[in-house]
């Protein structure tokens, strides 16, 4: 296997209780040749305290943060690729981790083809009493995003995610994040979306976290599609790419005239 640098970049905000199992997570990684980049999100709690007892992480400490968590989330990723030197570039959530063996097999994939710019591969879900293995979902409504797997599965080449960033990254359409985003880009622009089958990521899911409020079908989750119907649309005339709006738009807008 050619020896690709990698660099892994961490988002953290407040999560002092799951660093060091997203950490040590990475430094048991069977691929070796790999940098560490972790971007404090201007955290209250022990987060920086514990991060600086790991030996070779280039740690940021942001001073100023805005109220919206996904705009701060794509700036922080912004701001650790740019201190980063990695051919391929790997997302990490700090409550979320990596099974030992993700780097290598996800290299393994961009090696064998170089046409593939980014990949998504599979989330072990996490909560608090059980884990469930996710799989690549068929959707039942026609709609204009594939399954999209969580922002920690993501990995991508260097020269696609500076050009991705300047794309996706405005502070727009609040409630709709990076993975979302970064994913409808490769759908309909680059037309390189690839989910590799194997789960590879812990992600955590417990009523701490934010994604804890967008229950399916819950008054937040169908405000949040209609978010989304509306990110598209614009996404798509940005783009120039020919809109008409389907039937899970007409059900999400009429729902959303009465909540």
């Amino acid at each position: 296997m050619k020896n690709l640098k990698v660099s892994i970049l961490i988002a953290n905000y407040n999560n002092q209780y799951y660093l060091e199992e997203c950490i040590k997570s990475i430094k048991s990684q069977t691929y070796k040749n790999i940098e560490v980049i972790f971007h404090d999100d201007f955290s209250s709690d022990e987060s920086l305290n514990k991060a600086s007892k790991f030996k070779n992480l280039k740690i940021i400490k942001n001073k100023k943060r805005s109220k919206f968590g996904s705009f701060n989330q794509m700036n922080a990723y912004q701001r650790a690729f740019n201190k980063s030197t990695g051919e391929i570039i790997f997302f990490l959530d700090s409550d979320d981790f990596f099974k030992k063996n993700k780097v290598k097999d996800t290299v393994n994939v961009f090696l064998k083809n170089n046409k593939i710019s980014a990949i998504f591969d599979l989330p072990i879900i996490k909560y608090e009493k059980k884990m469930k293995f996710a799989k690549n979902k068929k959707k039942l409504l026609d709609n204009y995003w594939p399954y999209i797997p969580p922002q920690s599965c993501i990995s991508i080449r260097r020269k696609y995610f500076k050009k991705i960033m300047n794309k996706v990254n405005f502070n727009l359409f609040p409630d709709i994040w990076m993975d979302f985003r970064i994913a409808l880009y490769l759908k309909y622009i680059s037309k390189n979306f690839f989910i590799l089958n194997k789960n590879l990521t812990f992600y955590r899911q417990s009523p701490k976290m934010v994604s804890s409020n967008f229950k399916f079908l819950s008054i937040s989750w169908l405000k949040r599609r209609m978010q989304a119907h509306n990110y598209v649309k614009y996404f798509y005339l940005k783009n120039k790419i020919n809109y008409k709006k389907n039937l899970d738009y007409f059900i999400t807008a009429f729902i959303n005239l009465f909540i």
